[in-house]
């Protein structure tokens, strides 16, 4: 089994709402950033959002701010995405990513380290969002 499971992909309408959540199985996420990324066939992966579970500092790609919200569950060992007035081009598979915080590096750093140095994160299954009237 995956060490992170994800779950709420689906498909919504233009404008519509999508919930993801990611579940750490078998580990703690005491210490890391947790991300959510997304890819397209064709298209480089992209880093979405991330959060440290340090001091839930966040991260959001200009693409989605305002309209996606990361967060902790009260069981501090869940990441939530809620993704508010979807638009098309937010269709991919979304990816859940964990990886021990460096203590120098900002939320955005270790978000792009993930994007980069994929080895060095824990990743889930992946889970389609399609966007579409």
């Amino acid at each position: 089994q995956l060490p992170l499971v994800e779950s709420g992909g689906g498909s919504v309408q233009p404008g519509g709402s999508l919930r993801l959540s990611c579940t750490a199985v078998g580990f703690i996420l005491d210490y890391y950033a947790v991300g959510w990324f997304r890819q397209v066939p064709g298209k480089e992966r992209e880093g979405v959002s991330c959060i440290s579970t340090r001091d839930d500092s966040t991260y959001y790609a200009d693409s989605v701010k305002g309209r996606f919200t990361i967060s902790r569950g009260s069981d501090k060992n869940t990441v939530s995405l809620q993704m508010d007035s979807l638009e098309r081009e937010d269709t991919a598979v979304y990816y859940c990513a964990a990886a021990v915080l460096n203590p120098i590096a900002s939320i955005h750093g270790m978000c792009n380290m993930i994007g980069v140095e994929s080895d060095s994160a824990y990743w889930g299954q992946g889970t389609q969002v399609t966007v579409s009237s």
